[in-house]
């Protein structure tokens, strides 16, 4: 058995690709446009570094909208910026934190 084989019978389909609807005509394409692991919402320190690095720097936000990330707005610190990362799963209110630049 080699190092890289895919354990399981050879001749069952890999479960590591969901399976594609064959009524829907654009099941194909529906894997793009789902954010990188599912993160619809996410943060970035302004000037770079680590996320983790320096929780007192502004923060950018940035939003999935179906193709890629756009800017969504700032933050004054990490904490501000994972209270609205984690708006989206309570259901609180987005527009607090968003900048009208």
């Amino acid at each position: 058995m080699g190092k890289h084989r895919r354990p399981g019978p050879p001749n069952q389909p890999s479960r590591a690709v969901p399976r594609v609807d064959a009524d829907d005509p654009l099941a194909a394409y529906d894997k793009r446009r789902r954010p990188p692991m599912d993160v619809h919402r996410r943060h970035r320190p302004l000037h770079g570094g680590g996320g983790h690095l320096r929780p007192d720097e502004p923060r950018a936000l940035e939003e999935w909208n179906g193709f890629s990330y756009e800017p969504a707005g700032t933050t004054a610190n990490l904490a501000e910026a994972q209270r609205w990362v984690n708006e989206q799963t309570t259901g609180g209110p987005a527009e607090e934190h968003r900048n009208s630049d």
